[in-house]
């Protein structure tokens, strides 16, 4: 998921700056950090990964649950923009956002809500979206004791 973070930040890059070196890098993120709301989600995740969190040591946003600083950030992330890729189901991209946020920073979260979110990223990716009533639908396969292979195929079956 890590790669859908890097594509939007590198497609920025090239057309804000052109090539950067990683000190320039870091500089940009702390700018777009400082402009939360004036950036694509995509390139606000990416800053954050450019950033060294001050109380736990790792990329900022992503620490464990508990780290003041990277639950602070973790929250701030949703001010940033986020809009339709073309030619996606309306309200997709705000689906792909909270599933790749959760997956890339999954504390708190029970294995099988993780899972669920990892299997439903390539259709998310392709552009799909569910219903709600196929989203509890899918659900309650895990709930239920189902496989990940049973909730997959489901997902592909009724989501496509």
């Amino acid at each position: 998921m890590d790669e859908v973070v890097e594509e939007g930040w590198r497609a920025f890059v090239r057309r804000e700056f052109g090539a950067l070196s990683a000190k320039e890098e870091r500089e940009v993120a702390e700018l777009v950090i400082d402009e939360l709301d004036r950036h694509l989600w995509r390139v606000v995740d990416a800053a954050y990964d450019r950033l060294v969190c001050g109380e736990c040591g790792g990329a900022l946003s992503r620490g464990p649950a508990g780290c003041a600083a990277c639950d602070r950030a973790h929250g701030y992330r949703y001010a940033a923009v986020e809009v339709d890729r073309p030619g996606v189901v309306p309200g997709n991209e705000h689906a792909l956002r909270v599933n790749v946020s959760v997956v890339r920073r999954p504390y708190g979260i029970s294995a099988k809500e993780l899972l669920a979110r990892r299997l439903s990223l390539p259709i998310l990716l392709e552009g799909h979206l569910p219903t709600v009533e196929q989203a509890q639908a899918a659900r309650a396969i895990l709930t239920k004791g189902g496989s990940a292979e049973e909730y997959a195929a489901f997902i592909y079956h009724e989501w496509s």
